[in-house]
């Protein structure tokens, strides 16, 4: 994979391998809803990205962040999400481990489904890998339909190809889930 540098300022966009291929594209989305110790979600998840080095996960590439209703309870906090592409030497379960120490460190407690959290970091995609991958679902089984995820990947990544079916950028004009998803203005 070709590296690309982060930058706080919104997306950058990303040629994995050099020449457009996106195949082993490793794709991770992050949310925060619940602030924590924080000052806010966006220094929370920015925070979390600068954890991934230590956990050996580099970003290759970022999204902007984007702002969403809670859902399925829209009376919750707003979310912040983003995507990031990286790079790793852990295998799909190493690299759901590293982000669940780095969820854990940033207080994620998994307390009813949909609850309000700190940080929440999905394996989105692991190259090619489909299916069931010894108890980890890949792709995301609902990656697909969120325009908070598709949003952003489709900014970094619009050629990427869901193993399912669809590029990134066609997915994100057909999500079903958080249409009220935007770039967040700086």
């Amino acid at each position: 994979m070709s590296s690309a540098s982060t930058n706080d300022e919104g997306p950058v966009s990303v040629n994995i391998d050099g020449d457009g291929d996106l195949d082993d594209a490793v794709i991770v989305a992050l949310g925060c809803n619940d602030k924590g110790v924080w000052s806010s979600c966006r220094e929370a998840l920015e925070a979390a990205l600068a954890r991934f080095r230590s956990e050996g996960i580099d970003v290759v590439a970022r999204s902007s962040w984007w702002t969403s209703q809670a859902w399925p309870d829209p009376n919750d906090p707003s979310f912040l999400n983003g995507v990031v592409i990286v790079r790793t030497a852990h295998d799909p379960h190493a690299l759901m481990a590293a982000l669940g120490r780095i969820e854990e460190a940033f207080g994620r407690q998994r307390s009813t489904q949909n609850a309000p959290r700190t940080l929440d970091l999905d394996l989105i995609a692991y190259g090619r890998e489909s299916g069931d991958c010894n108890g980890l679902i890949l792709p995301h089984p609902r990656a697909a339909d969120r325009l908070f995820v598709m949003g952003p990947l489709a900014e970094i990544a619009p050629e990427w190809k869901h193993p399912g079916g669809g590029k990134a950028s066609v997915l994100a004009k057909t999500t079903t889930v958080g249409l009220d998803a935007r770039p967040l203005g700086d």
